[in-house]
């Protein structure tokens, strides 16, 4: 199949898709073979895939989905334990999140790093709103992620600060943007490219978090350069088929610390001799770190349906 025939696809409605064929953004179903022995899976086809397209008479269609160089996927939902491709083909993850309005959560924080491990994933954490804090506030969160290592950026759309920072980090890339409901996603987009137009929320005075502006996933592409995939805010994130041994990898600081476990396959439960408990009383391990990987190891060993989204 010639190469005018192949194409990437910006967004995922149902049984269609939104495809850039050429830079002539168009629509094509998706052929029925694509939805056969799908196994584990729950979408054949997600955004960033590139596709090959058949075009007739009864119009243009996707025949094949390429092999991916990477994806982001999670348990679809606690009622449904199918893996939900959410994102493929990107060059890095930005996590977006705030101290305030809503607040900072470590634990879909690390979610998200672990899913980038897993994948081979570059990953940024920025740190949104910070004209709503005191700078000490964030110092924690700075020593935490820099021990991971993860790079942390402070971002604030309403004083400018990182902006040119976050616009340098996605020239030239394909990035996702992931991060809650009114965390800043679509508002610092828009300030790095007004013309994107993206829905920007308020926050819930009830709930005290962001309500839902952008409800699909589509790939954007930038005047600087690059495309950005500016996803929803999924407040319920559990990795796909690892096993409790893969899950110690995807903590690269506890990955670490435990070549001075006294058991080799020590799971950091609960070992005699591990050297978790000793890095957590010196401060080399955060909390955080330790609790978020205790809750996602507890995960593996029940049905999905068992456990309450967060």
């Amino acid at each position: 199949m010639s190469s005018a025939n192949r194409g990437r696809v910006i967004q995922v409605d149902a049984k269609q898709v939104i495809v850039n064929l050429g830079g002539t953004v168009q629509p094509a179903a998706l052929r029925g073979g694509l939805f056969e022995d799908l196994g584990r899976s729950k979408n054949p086809v997600a955004v960033g895939d590139w596709v090959e397209i058949d075009e007739d008479v009864e119009g243009t269609v996707v025949q094949t989905v390429l092999p991916r160089q990477n994806y982001l996927g999670r348990i679809a939902s606690s009622h449904d334990p199918r893996e939900q491709v959410l994102v493929a083909n990107v060059d890095q993850l930005l996590i977006i999140s705030s101290l305030r309005q809503p607040s900072f959560s470590s634990n879909r924080t690390d979610r998200i790093l672990a899913a980038c491990e897993w994948q081979e994933i570059p990953a940024t954490l920025v740190l949104n709103k910070i004209d709503l804090i005191m700078r000490e506030e964030i110092d924690g969160i700075l020593k935490t992620y820099a021990s991971v290592p993860i790079p942390v950026l402070p971002t604030s759309a309403v004083s400018g600060e990182g902006l040119e920072e976050l616009r340098t980090l996605l020239k030239d890339k394909v990035s996702v943007l992931y991060g809650p409901s009114g965390a800043g996603k679509s508002t610092l987009l828009n300030k790095i490219q007004p013309d994107l137009n993206l829905r920007e929320g308020r926050i819930s005075k009830y709930w005290k978090q962001g309500r839902h502006t952008t409800t699909h996933s589509r790939l954007h592409p930038l005047e600087i350069g690059g495309y950005v995939v500016d996803t929803p805010g999924i407040r319920a994130f559990r990795l796909f088929d690892v096993s409790a041994r893969e899950l110690r990898d995807l903590f690269p600081d506890i990955h670490r610390i435990s070549s001075g476990c006294q058991f080799p396959d020590c799971s950091h439960d609960h070992e005699p001799g591990c050297a978790l408990d000793d890095a957590l009383e010196t401060g080399l391990l955060a909390p955080s770190r330790w609790a978020s990987y205790l809750e996602m190891l507890d995960e593996l060993g029940a049905d999905p349906k068992d456990s309450a989204e967060n």
